[in-house]
């Protein structure tokens, strides 16, 4: 009996294995397809403020292969504004991003909330911010290092990869939702804007989550 059970475990083992090499040789290339066109909502609702315009954002200087799509989006609460920069990207190296596509030079402190993930907080000529990268799958990440941490733990489900060998997803999927919020500090402290920011980053990330564009 024992022994069947063996000859049984090692026949679906192996089977397993051949799909997955036959797989790899007939479609080498099935994950490096171009990541689909995504056109952000005009509207976007968030809780307690009101949308006041939405508007392209301008073309940042250099090469940027990895953005697909961006949009900006103001909204005001008690003559309070705040600026939402959305940008779909296939990569999720935030201080990266800040970097390259704004002029801020100073460095955001990470913070982490459970049930959300990971986002950073910073100050930069008298304007808060908030910054952060939606996953497809997970929490929300900062670091390249919690990117690759998240890809990490999602890709190897054997849901996934079953879905993967069915054609149904590819192996890896490193698109991200950077989402960059900013607030004027006004009269108001550093510790008590970052309050603002993160209660409006908690209803968008949740908004976003199940939102998340298709590949």
């Amino acid at each position: 009996m024992w022994k069947q059970l063996r000859i049984s475990l090692l026949g679906i083992t192996f089977s397993s294995v051949i799909l997955v090499l036959g797989h790899v040789i007939l479609y080498p290339t099935k994950d490096q397809h171009q990541v689909s066109p995504f056109v952000f909502p005009e509207e976007v609702p968030l809780p307690k403020w009101q949308q006041s315009t939405t508007s392209s954002l301008p073309q940042s200087n250099g090469n940027h292969p990895e953005l697909i799509a961006q949009k900006h989006y103001q909204y005001i609460q008690n003559n309070l504004s705040l600026d939402t920069e959305m940008r779909y990207l296939t990569d999720g190296d935030v201080p990266k991003f800040i970097h390259d596509y704004t002029s801020i030079s100073s460095s955001a402190v990470v913070h982490q909330r459970e049930g959300v993930g990971y986002y950073g907080l910073g100050v930069y000529q008298q304007q808060a911010y908030l910054s952060a990268c939606i996953n497809p799958q997970g929490d929300s990440t900062f670091t390249y290092e919690q990117f690759n941490k998240n890809q990490d733990l999602y890709e190897t489900r054997p849901q996934h990869l079953l879905s993967w060998l069915l054609g149904q997803e590819t192996l890896q999927d490193r698109r991200c939702l950077w989402t960059h919020l900013s607030v004027p500090l006004k009269d108001s402290s550093p510790e008590a804007t970052y309050l603002i920011l993160e209660k409006a980053w908690f209803s968008w990330e949740q908004w976003w989550r199940p939102r998340f564009p298709k590949p």
